[in-house]
């Protein structure tokens, strides 16, 4: 009995029968692979990478495969005189002819559909987290646990790096293609360069949520910080931040959101590529008032015709608002302050600070390295100490332990000293860049200001059994170590480095 061809007899040759088992079976696999990555409890970034880019290739060129080998049947045929004609005809009186043709336009929308489906799915999956923050799993570690310990953890990444809209989505792919390339070729640079220049402006991506028109009220941080002395004597600040900013319907139109009020336009001009040196400021108001204020500080004018202008925005305060490397300094003085490493443990603040800041290769390292550092010290310095409080030294080289791994990257070099926050002003220059008391208005020869109860009143500070409280328009800050009057003309990051 001689089996029936059911497609055109140019399709049974060997290329297009290769063709259509490297579609099928690439098919196969990519409902395969959906359905386990569909019922599994957490998404896996290689399945997806394979399932959604990997095998569509190889779905799509079987296809292709499969219409080049009738191509060249086509072509072999009409060489030999067997058969002649470009293209087949087609008559619907014929019912051979209409069973046939239904069958190709039922698998021609079978494949448009799961093309389109498939199309759907690699979209979806490269603007994913598991995307961007484990498919390149040693580049993007730091990145990616700092964003996962952030208070933006439960935003996506493309939310705030791409947006809404086809032209960022085209630019952000455009960026990506050379960022596979580099992670490929070994071409990037430990630790990753920041900031991102081309990164979206805010109004498209945090004022979304945030509205800075609507910051109308104050908010009070407290903080408490431990000497680097035997006791680990605490000091205790209590600020009223004036986050205001406002517009005129609001009736508040003052306070650190002042900068990025629409109705004000604050630009400025940076000679260096993290933003960080900022020699000239420009002011625009609402009534129609400009001004332009410029450091007295030495620097290199001939910088600032190559120097990036830049009008403000959330990003230029709010630098790591997700990736946030925190200073040794401020997680371990938050440890002791929750409690997760005991106050009453001698020196702990100088010892743990010593283990987070050496120098290592790797993580494992690290971690090492920092129960060694803190056993030693207390086994030598320290010894009743070391017996007597053997579960709070435990519990505190956990703790720290545990910070350190979500703060510090050895493998990438990212830590705090390469990516500065401009939230503030203690371990870097942060409000510094612009309120030190050193750009002067061309016009008016005023200053913009330094004073510490510009952007916040001080509530009290003090040891905690001295707090010093509110007077009525603030306290004058106090320096914890008398240093005179040093610190009114020293920035804060002058001395304190993260450590």
């Amino acid at each position: 009995m001689r089996f029936k061809k059911f497609l055109p007899s140019i399709y049974y040759n060997p290329i297009s029968m290769a063709g259509s088992a490297v579609s099928l079976v690439s098919f196969m696999l990519i409902i395969f692979l959906y359905v386990m990555d569909s019922i599994a409890e957490h998404s896996r970034p290689y399945i997806g990478i394979i399932a959604f880019v990997i095998l569509p290739v190889f779905f799509i060129g079987g296809l292709l495969l499969v219409a080049f080998g009738m191509r060249l049947e086509k072509r072999r045929r009409a060489r030999a005189g067997v058969e002649h004609g470009e293209y087949p005809s087609i008559d619907f009186n014929n019912p051979a002819h209409r069973k046939k043709f239904g069958f190709l336009a039922v698998i021609t929308l079978f494949v448009f559909l799961a093309s389109a489906f498939g199309s759907y799915q690699v979209y979806d999956f490269t603007e994913s987290v598991v995307f961007c923050g484990e498919i390149c799993h040693d580049v993007m570690k730091p990145e990616y646990t700092a964003y996962r310990h952030s208070p933006h953890a439960r935003v996506t990444c493309a939310e705030c790096h791409v947006g809404s809209g086809a032209d960022w989505y085209v630019k952000s792919k455009i960026s990506g293609a050379y960022q596979i390339l580099s992670v490929t070729f070994n071409l990037f640079s430990r630790p990753i360069p920041t900031p991102v220049h081309n990164l979206r402006p805010a109004q498209g991506t945090c004022e979304q949520c945030h509205w800075p028109q609507h910051f109308i009220s104050d908010k009070q941080v407290t903080k408490t910080y431990y000497a680097q002395d035997e006791k680990n004597s605490p000091w205790s600040v209590s600020l009223l931040m004036k986050v205001s900013g406002g517009h005129l319907q609001t009736g508040t139109t003052s306070g650190i959101h002042w900068h990025v009020n629409p109705e004000n336009a604050v630009t400025y001009t940076s000679i260096d590529s993290q933003r960080q040196v900022i020699p000239v400021v420009h002011i625009s108001k609402p009534n129609g008032y400009e001004d332009v204020y410029v450091t007295t500080d030495d620097f290199d004018t001939t910088k600032l015709a190559t120097g990036e202008k830049r009008k403000m925005d959330c990003i230029d305060c709010h630098n790591r608002p997700t990736h946030i490397y925190r200073t040794p300094e401020e997680s371990i003085n938050s440890l002791m302050s929750a409690g997760l490493v005991s106050p009453k443990l001698p020196s702990i603040r100088t010892i743990a600070s010593s283990a987070f800041t050496k120098e290592y290769a790797t993580e494992t390292e690290a971690l090492k390295g920092i129960e060694k550092t803190i056993r030693d010290s207390y086994s030598i310095t320290y010894p009743e100490v070391g017996k007597k409080h053997k579960s709070e030294i435990d519990s505190a080289i956990v703790s720290l332990q545990r910070t350190y791994s979500y703060t510090i990257f050895p493998e990438m070099k990212a830590n705090w000293t390469h990516y500065p926050n401009n939230v503030g002003h203690y371990a870097y220059a942060g409000c510094f860049r612009c309120h030190d008391g050193k750009h002067v208005s061309k016009k008016t020869g005023a200053v913009i200001s330094k004073d510490c109860n510009t952007c916040h009143t001080i509530l009290s500070q003090g040891p905690n059994d001295k707090l010093t409280h509110l007077s009525p328009k603030g306290e004058e800050f106090i320096h914890p170590v008398d240093i005179g009057d040093s610190w009114q003309t020293m920035n804060c990051n002058d001395c304190h480095t993260g450590e």
